[in-house]
């Protein structure tokens, strides 16, 4: 996927860092590399020079999407993984669904193995009643 070009006004670089910064911090929790960032992470992850992202954080502190420990370090509020979630879900929801001739997450087949037999026969025999 293309990155976009960070936005010309403050106002749209703002809500633009947020849900990058937010988006980012909920995908290192998911995948077990930690609870906490701080600018220099920013600047790995999302290239944004470390001065410029600790002032998003810090912005990020005070909308109560972030919380600050004494070592500066910045940790997700629960507002802020909520956010992050939603945003992290509709940026990869392409991605993350179904492709073609797949069960949904709602399919019985994920529920039994049995279940999981019957319908990968089904599918194997063209049927698509899923």
């Amino acid at each position: 996927m293309e990155r976009l070009p960070e936005p010309k006004s403050e106002a749209l670089r703002a809500l633009y860092w947020r849900d990058e910064i937010l988006q980012l911090m909920f995908w290192i929790k998911g995948e077990g590399f930690g609870d906490e960032a701080d600018p220099a992470l920013l600047e790995r992850f999302l290239g944004v020079d470390a001065l410029v992202g600790l002032g998003y954080l810090d912005r990020l502190v005070g909308e109560g999407l972030l919380r600050c420990n004494p070592a500066l370090r910045y940790e997700l509020t629960e507002l802020g993984h909520a956010h992050g979630a939603r945003v992290f879900s509709e940026e990869f929801a392409e991605m993350t669904k179904p492709g073609h001739g797949e069960c949904s997450a709602s399919c019985w087949c994920r529920q039994s193995p049995d279940e999981a037999d019957a319908c990968t026969e089904r599918r194997l025999a063209g049927h698509a009643g899923h």
